[in-house]
């Protein structure tokens, strides 16, 4: 019978953590736990596929621990072996990051904007409404489609718009906004912000079922903002969708992007 070795007793903790971390496919990490038991072991108690799912999505590190419904693994007293309760959870705490970074990674592309939530001030409500935002034509019927403040004193102050996600999980690799240009005004000028922030967090209190209409008062202490982009500067002379491109940026369950304008 032919004797095989595993290559795993022939290199130290380091070297094997070195190599194994290169691994930049969720797939290659799933494959490597499949060879035998020892190399599933190793990629398990050192958890790599949780360190690979927040190499891919830098934003999943604030995640604290993982629960899998499907099993109930006993009190560390009543199973009497804490070795074993600890096994367990490293065990789904595996399963778990392989699925979302699979998942994640698989994700259809569509827009992930569901709904407005509200604004800061609207000029003329509602036809200047913040869910004009949602539509990507100028136009709606025989009607121009766009939000328009009430606008600032101060071109420091920015004004804010709030949305909610369309799914309980997003992905966000690219967003992209376009200033309104004014056909119907003579001259046809472009009214565009001078700089672009967008912020992504969650409210403090669950917001459960669809809002009837956007307002204009959302108070900052309801939510808790978990991500801030920098100053994205906006061009002032052409009307055409700006693409700003994103780090593979995860928003997860119940968070809402805001966008918010700088400048007139």
């Amino acid at each position: 019978m032919e004797s095989r070795m595993d290559f795993f007793n022939w290199l130290d903790y380091d070297a094997l953590m070195k190599i194994l971390l290169c691994l930049d496919d969720p797939a290659d990490l799933v494959r490597v736990s499949s060879v035998s038991r020892s190399w599933r072991h190793f990629v398990v108690t050192n958890g790599l596929s949780r360190q690979l799912c927040i190499k891919m999505f830098p934003t999943l590190q604030r995640l604290d621990h993982v629960v899998e419904p499907s099993r109930c693994v006993k009190d560390i007293t009543e199973v009497g072996c804490s070795r074993f309760v600890e096994d367990e959870n490293l065990g789904v705490e595996h399963r778990a990051f392989a699925f979302l970074t699979r998942s994640c990674k698989t994700l259809p592309l569509r827009e992930c904007i569901g709904e407005a939530i509200s604004a800061s001030s609207t000029d003329n409500y509602p036809d200047e409404s913040v869910r004009n935002t949602l539509e990507p034509h100028e136009r709606v019927g025989r009607r121009p489609s766009y939000w328009s403040s009430k606008g600032q004193n101060k071109s420091a102050v920015p004004e804010t718009l709030v949305y909610k996600l369309a799914s309980d999980i997003c992905v966000v690799s690219e967003i992209n906004i376009k200033p309104f240009q004014a056909y119907f005004q003579w001259g046809s000028p472009i009214y565009s912000a001078k700089f672009v922030r967008f912020r992504c967090g969650h409210p403090n209190v669950p917001m459960d079922g669809p809002m009837s209409e956007p307002c204009d008062v959302c108070p900052a202490e309801k939510f808790t903002w978990t991500y801030t982009s920098p100053e994205f500067p906006m061009a002032q002379f052409f009307s055409r969708t700006k693409h700003l491109k994103q780090s593979q940026l995860i928003l997860p369950l119940q968070v809402c992007p805001v966008v918010l304008i700088r400048g007139e």
